[in-house]
């Protein structure tokens, strides 16, 4: 392959995946612990949590508890209502997204009568 071809596939731009909520909460986060004058790595350990869930949080790539948001904005002196106040999109259901279904299909086995 020539060196322009390897040019032309390292510049196509690959589609983000990221969903718009998680990206707006990593936003606001970063936002409040710049505010809070602390670092990543600060704020994990104070958190209880690894340094790189904090930064897959601001990227907008972790999908985080309801319970590691509190915990977090604990350590940043905030409320979770404080944390999601900027966040202004709601988003619809997907709606070409089909469903995972519960393909477990259980086999039932015949019991032995007890009865003599």
């Amino acid at each position: 392959m020539p060196p322009d071809d390897v040019a032309k596939e390292d510049t196509q731009k690959i589609p983000d995946k990221r969903n718009p909520v998680c990206t707006a909460l990593g936003a606001s986060l970063k936002e409040r612990r710049i505010a809070a004058n602390k670092s990543q790595e600060v704020l994990a350990f104070e958190a209880g949590v690894d340094r790189t869930y904090i930064s897959g949080i601001e990227r907008g790539v972790a999908n985080p508890s309801v319970l590691a948001l509190a915990n977090i904005c604990f350590c940043l002196n905030i409320t979770l209502a404080d944390l999601f106040a900027p966040i202004t999109l709601a988003l619809s259901p997907d709606e070409g997204a089909k469903r995972r279904a519960n393909r477990a299909q259980p086999q039932l086995k015949q019991h032995k009568s007890r009865l003599r």
